[in-house]
């Protein structure tokens, strides 16, 4: 047996070994190609050579010195790298900017940026775009499975500058304007009813008639909500309260259990009942504690809290398969903490909206941050956190919107070619039910693919969203790749470019790693 165990770890040993060995070749010879292409595509120099200041030359010798241009690319590219390697022994160095800062210093401050900017956007897009390419596979040739296809073909095909330009015309300019009188007019408030009614109609499968009851019951319901949060001011000073935690909570409870064990599966069911029972009943004494001073562990405490006492229950209910109840108690505990967070920004959303930071527009179309927030606002966790997502709001659209498309489409296809897998014909032929097929079986499977996907995708949020960032004028890894590229400042430019190729290798590993770990089928060999 441990002869059996360290000649496993010996393949992997080696295994790893050769991949970081071909990695540094990679990150080497791309870096070297990198370096002396944008050495002889640009002239660091050209601006101080038509300088008519005094101390032009000054400047000009200053600037060769720094960035050793008095020698030839090639070469100086070794003494560039040099500084990479020293990063081993952790004397990591990149050179410095044109103005003399340090190339790791403004990584170190665009990095932060960049990850807040982008992975919002990642998150939502992966979980968006999984989840309808799912259910357009189990629809397949539906009406919502022929309108989601057009809807992610067209959202694919649009420039991400253009779709930025609409949002701050309509979502941010548009919205704002509203909230000076707002009132829906009846010229949206149809419109916009009838489209949720049909997609809820193609969501749900059947006949005719139920499509038409489904299109009809959403219809209506969705316009009298929006009638009576028109009527009660509801964009003004919005909030959820207990009776909407409720509902979100039971809803949570009622999907979890559907998809993750069935309804029929009692001890499940109680399980996530009580789950929501818990969240619902703890929504006053969690007032508490989420007060002003409250932080981001503050917000993680009561979802470790809610999570923690939903997984004693799932353990209590039932004696035997512990371990899916306390899965599904946990899983709607999360989702049922959420609308308490949410409604807790939402009460603060009035004094936000009438400081003068602010002065009735919440929506922003540029920037980061609100620097006019006095101390006193910026120290409240939850008014300098609204502030935040009310930054975040357009461009997380915008890349959700340009992003999720491509899930759609990845999640369909591996989905439809695993259903027709020769398993999912003997999943069916044991008498298994078509949720059981579908999700244990269809889902775990088609998910394989997107592993490779969701790892690159993570590594590139590092890169940027070069024209986002320009648009919403944000400062991240994009806009200092941008400035390196403008200003001719080689090494920051080799900077951004290291910090990429190097998160793209490791990522290509990783996700190398974690397929032999969620498929059986893949081991490494000598």
């Amino acid at each position: 047996m441990r002869r059996c165990c360290r000649g496993k770890v010996d393949i992997l040993f080696a295994y790893l070994t050769r991949r970081f060995s071909m990695m540094l070749l990679i990150i080497f010879g791309a870096s070297y190609i990198a370096y002396n292409l944008q050495a002889i595509s640009s002239d660091p120099l050209a601006g101080l050579a038509e300088s008519t200041e005094e101390n032009a030359e000054y400047l000009r010798t200053s600037l060769i010195r720094s960035l050793n241009l008095d020698v030839p690319p090639p070469i100086r590219y070794f003494i560039w790298f040099r500084g990479v390697l020293a990063g081993l022994w952790g004397q990591f160095d990149l050179g410095q900017t044109r103005t003399g800062i340090s190339v790791i210093e403004a990584i170190e401050l665009a990095i932060p940026v960049t990850i807040r900017l982008v992975i919002a956007a990642t998150i939502l897009a992966i979980v968006l775009g999984i989840t309808i390419g799912m259910v357009t596979a189990i629809r397949q040739y539906s009406r919502f499975d022929y309108v989601m296809t057009f809807i992610s073909f067209l959202l694919f095909s649009l420039p991400i500058f253009w779709v930025a330009v609409l949002l701050k015309e309509y979502m941010a300019i548009g919205f704002n304007d509203f909230l000076a009188k707002p009132e829906i007019p009846l010229g949206f408030l149809i419109p916009f009813s009838l489209v949720a009614g049909l997609i809820m109609a193609g969501i749900m499968a059947g006949n005719r008639r139920r499509f038409w009851m489904v299109f009809i019951g959403v219809s209506a319901g969705f316009g009298a909500l929006l009638q009576y949060l028109s009527l009660t001011s509801w964009f003004i000073s919005p909030g959820i309260g207990i009776i909407g935690v409720g509902v979100f909570a039971f809803a949570f409870a009622a999907l979890v259990t559907h998809i993750s064990t069935g309804l029929d599966n009692r001890p499940s069911l109680i399980t996530a009942l009580a789950s929501a029972t818990i969240v619902t009943a703890s929504y006053f004494p969690l007032q508490g504690i989420l007060t002003e001073e409250a932080n981001f562990l503050t917000v993680l405490a009561v979802f470790a809290l809610t999570i923690g006492l939903s997984a004693m229950v799932g353990f209590f209910v039932a004696n035997v398969d512990r371990r899916v109840n306390i899965r599904t108690g946990i899983i709607t505990a999360l989702l049922a903490t959420l609308p308490i967070i949410l409604d807790r920004f939402m009460r603060e959303f009035s004094n936000y909206m009438s400081s003068d930071a602010v002065s009735g527009r919440p929506v922003p179309t540029l920037g980061q941050g609100n620097e006019l927030l006095t101390p006193e606002q910026q120290s409240n966790f939850w008014i300098s956190g609204l502030d935040d997502i009310m930054h975040l709001i357009l461009p997380t659209v915008a890349l959700t919107l340009i992003s999720f498309a491509g899930y759609v489409r990845f999640s369909r296809g591996s989905l439809l070619e695993v259903m027709n897998m020769d398993y999912i014909r003997t999943a069916r032929a044991k008498g298994l039910n078509e949720r059981t097929v579908i999700v244990r079986h269809g889902m775990r499977n088609a998910m394989l693919p997107l592993t490779t996907i969701l790892v690159n995708d993570f590594a590139g949020l590092i890169g940027g969203a070069i024209i986002t960032e320009s648009v919403f004028a944000w400062k991240g890894m994009g806009s200092l790749f941008n400035q390196a590229i403008n200003s001719y400042d080689q090494n920051l430019f080799m900077g951004v470019f290291i910090i990429g190729a190097t998160l793209t290798v490791t990522a290509n590993l990783a996700a190398d790693l974690l397929f032999g770990v969620v498929d059986p089928r893949i081991r490494i060999r000598k």
